[in-house]
């Protein structure tokens, strides 16, 4: 195991029996979130402003602090990165993720206190490792190092003290030195900017390292693996590094690359563990990978609450605890954490997969779906329909993207797609009818309208040349890092954008 083998050993220890704590004392592990982070916060102006120091009980918060997004906490944070403190957080916040996703061309800036560092992202990757171990004792993960497909960094100039990044390089530049020993490549190649030159040096310097597991987007990760294949002359990631194990994933759901990763590492052995790890936190980690979903993390410095999808768009939306979660139902996810966000409505749309322990699964986002004909399309149908349209004709998918046709005195509406294919055997029009055919068997709403071509014809499909996608990003400013893709959108705007590219 290396260097570090027996304190890892101890540590992985500790941590497993911490993880079996909060997943036998669930309710009160939240609960003691919940009280430490208002405890911390009642004498920041905004725990002034929304009376913590009166709040005792979870009915109180929900009183006196609104559900919030960015555009509500943007003026405080606006004035953190600008220097003040003591404003959303009791201690001082000079790094900011920098995080425009795939909802808005416009940046956000999340804080992330020391706080949010240390008991949030890092406790969570350690816990990663830990949930692994505690899978599989006799991994020899630690003898290799890991290669951290990360993104760029840039100075704040709003303030010489404050500083952004991706939050995978925010992580980067704040790690221990202990911890810089086992990854590659080297921070230089870590932090560059340029991304089609990062690239070129991380698959130079990372092909000659012993690399035992992996951590990264799927999408930039297999960008990554087909440079070092032309530079190595293989198809096998095992022959450049044999001792290769574990898959760390996260961003996206995996069930379109899976057939691609296991192309690149055939045989025995291998194994993919999911992660739900954003900028505004570290929020679950695939526990058993035989088991769907991942366990939500309850004792990381984050204080959960459920919102009904039938709550979204109300005036005053409601919110669940966690004991009254069902299984299956969709939930927009509301956080309130150790870097100042508080009742703060992610963006992001969970299902629990699990109530013993509490296991949850991404299902989407609440702006990201098609639903201009009552087809309620999510993104994770149209992952499920992608990958069973992929294992029935051969196909490989590396990314795509679809929107609505909307109905005109002409015609009835559709669903327009552009796919990018790494490979195709057979003729588009069978993968467009086998596409189709999935999404009815997945989805019964979309099944209904597709009914004799009623409300809905069939989808209109186009194929986007190779690295159609990765230019439109580039185009504005998102190639690499956390920026990806939008898979679903109930609008043309996107759709229409990336279709000069595939002409």
């Amino acid at each position: 195991m290396g260097i570090f083998s027996p304190a890892l050993k101890g540590f992985m220890r500790l941590r497993q029996s911490a993880i079996d704590n909060f997943i036998g004392s669930p309710y009160d592990s939240q609960l003691k979130e919940f009280h430490s982070l208002i405890g911390s916060a009642q004498y920041t102006e905004w725990g002034k402003a929304h009376d913590f120091d009166s709040v005792n009980t979870i009915q109180d918060f929900k009183k006196a602090c609104p559900l919030t997004d960015y555009e509500v906490l943007k003026p405080y944070i606006e004035r953190t990165m600008q220097g003040e403190q003591n404003i959303l957080w009791n201690t001082d916040i000079t790094w900011f993720a920098k995080s425009s996703g795939t909802t808005s061309d416009k940046s956000k800036f999340i804080p992330v206190s020391r706080e949010a560092l240390v008991d949030n992202h890092y406790l969570g990757a350690r816990d990663v490792l830990a949930l692994h171990f505690g899978e599989f004792p006799d991994s020899r993960l630690m003898s290799g190092k890991c290669l951290v497909i990360g993104g760029s960094h840039q100075v704040n100039q709003l303030n010489e003290q404050s500083y952004f990044g991706d939050l995978s390089a925010v992580m980067l530049q704040n790690m221990p030195i202990y911890t810089q020993m086992v990854r590659t490549p080297k921070l230089d190649i870590a932090l560059m900017n340029e991304w089609e030159e990062k690239i070129e040096a991380m698959a130079r310097a990372t092909m000659q390292e012993n690399v035992s597991f992996i951590a990264g987007v799927p999408t930039w990760t297999i960008v990554l693996v087909k440079r070092i294949f032309e530079l190595a002359g293989t198809r096998d990631l095992r022959k450049i590094w044999p001792n290769l194990e574990l898959y760390i994933h996260g961003g996206v759901s995996f069930t379109p690359y899976r057939q691609q990763f296991q192309q690149f590492i055939p045989g025995r052995g291998m194994h993919y563990r999911e992660t739900y790890n954003a900028s505004e936190g570290f929020f679950a980690a695939q526990d058993n990978t035989r088991t769907e979903g991942m366990l939500l993390m309850l004792a990381h410095g984050i204080f959960y609450e459920f919102m009904p999808m039938e709550e979204y768009g109300k005036a005053e939306p409601q919110t669940i605890s966690l004991k009254e979660v069902e299984l299956g139902k969709n939930y927009a996810l509301v956080i309130s954490t150790n870097g100042g966000l508080w009742r703060y409505i992610l963006g992001d749309t969970i299902q629990f997969t699990s109530l013993h322990p509490f296991r949850i699964r991404v299902s989407g986002r609440l702006k990201h779906f098609m639903n201009a004909f009552g087809e309620e399309v999510i993104v994770d149908n149209s992952d499920a329909a992608i990958a069973a349209a992929c294992k029935e004709t051969g196909a490989v998918v590396n990314d795509y993207t679809a929107a609505p046709v909307y109905m005109t005195g002409a015609s009835n509406g559709a669903h327009e797609w552009l796919i990018e294919f790494e490979y195709l055997p057979v003729p588009l029009e069978a993968f467009v009818g086998c596409l189709d055919r999935q999404l009815q068997a997945i989805n019964s709403d979309y099944e209904a309208k597709r009914h004799k071509d009623i409300a809905l014809r069939p989808p209109i499909v186009h194929c986007m040349p190779p690295g159609g996608f990765n230019r439109w990003l580039k185009d504005k400013g998102k190639l690499g890092g956390q920026h990806k893709v939008p898979r679903l959108s109930n609008e043309r705007k996107w759709l229409e954008e990336m279709l000069k590219y595939a002409a």
